[in-house]
């Protein structure tokens, strides 16, 4: 389930992308994946809020990035010749781009941060 609504992504963007339910959805995947081992209150308001607006903003950096499908991963190339292979450089990204932080673009992250759910390990009981 998507952190976010359509039309919260659109009120967002100020447009709809055609595939809006997989991006959300794919989204909510890299925000619960960057949580993995935060321990949180689901019904607070205040995490409630992080979350959805963590969501929109990992969204949004995607389609600024060109990752129109919300994968995510980015595709190297390069070529292989007998036992030599050669692997082509990440690009980097322009000056003033989105930057990522682990899985999550900055703004996402940042927002996930000022909510206090960053900065956790795993906990035991």
């Amino acid at each position: 389930m998507a952190y976010a609504t359509v039309t919260e992504l659109n009120d967002h963007l100020g447009r709809t992308p055609a595939n809006a339910e997989q991006l959300l959805t794919r989204a909510s995947r890299d925000v619960d994946r960057a949580l993995l081992t935060t321990v949180y209150d689901a019904t607070d308001p205040v995490v409630v809020a992080a979350l959805r607006e963590a969501t929109l903003e990992q969204v949004a950096a995607n389609l600024d990035a060109g990752n129109v499908t919300g994968f995510g991963a980015v595709r190297r190339g390069g070529f292989s010749i007998g036992r030599v292979s050669v692997e082509s450089a990440p690009v980097t990204p322009p000056e003033g781009g989105p930057v990522r932080i682990g899985t999550l673009w900055e703004q996402a992250w940042m927002v996930l941060q000022a909510a206090g759910l960053t900065g956790h390990g795993p906990q035991s009981r």
